[in-house]
């Protein structure tokens, strides 16, 4: 049986995040999710993928990129959750964090990032090269990470959708960028949020393959 999430508060980059902690018994390593734009550590999709890993034997960490306040704000302007140096700033934070954590510190570390926030995963890994040891793209937009593409150390696995055709080619540009050992699986069938029956299966399953590869 997995374990039961903790409830947890993070300080990061001076502001206090909700966040949902599984550290099943003897984890093989940490994973921390960065959600997609105007989602949070809610995103249905995130949890299902976090539920395998953590069966798998990893820790988990889904967590909010944004405050209850900024929340708000955003659901008007849309202007925060596209904002990927605040988040990429926050999710360095917790990276951080998780590593000096007692409940954590000590675990090897993976991110996956889904959309917006596979970019601020690259950046992380770009900035954390010591810490990140994985990084896991779901549906994302890693060619937003920029100029930090080619500093990514961690091994990163791309997963994207055969059907989002425009986010396979930026996938490939970032992936042409990078010096890390990258892999890019297209999965046949499936759209931008691998909705469609068994999708989101093979994305988990990807997933654990790559973390528990390299964590």
């Amino acid at each position: 049986m997995a374990a039961p999430p903790i409830a947890i508060e993070l300080q990061t980059a001076g502001v206090a995040l909700e966040g949902d902690l599984i550290v099943p018994d003897g984890a093989a390593g940490i994973v921390l999710f960065a959600h997609g734009s105007g989602s949070s550590r809610f995103s249905s999709r995130n949890r299902q993928v976090a539920r395998y890993l953590s069966e798998q034997g990893l820790a988990t960490l889904l967590f909010d990129l944004l405050t209850a306040e900024e929340n708000v704000i955003d659901e008007r302007t849309r202007a925060l959750r596209f904002d990927i140096p605040l988040i990429a700033e926050r999710l360095t934070g917790a990276v951080d964090w998780v590593a000096t954590a007692p409940a954590t510190r000590g675990l090897s570390l993976g991110l996956f990032g889904a959309s917006t926030g596979a970019a601020a995963a690259l950046i992380t890994a770009a900035e954390r090269p010591g810490r990140v040891q994985a990084v896991v793209s779901r549906g994302g937009r890693s060619d937003l990470a920029g100029d930090h593409l080619p500093a990514v150390k961690a091994p990163t696995l791309l997963l994207v959708g055969g059907r989002d055709g425009p986010v396979i080619e930026l996938n490939e540009q970032a992936k042409a960028r990078m010096k890390a050992p990258c892999e890019l699986v297209i999965v046949p069938g499936a759209g931008h949020l691998f909705e469609e029956p068994g999708k989101l299966e093979i994305v988990q399953e990807q997933a654990a393959r790559w973390f528990l590869d390299h964590l």
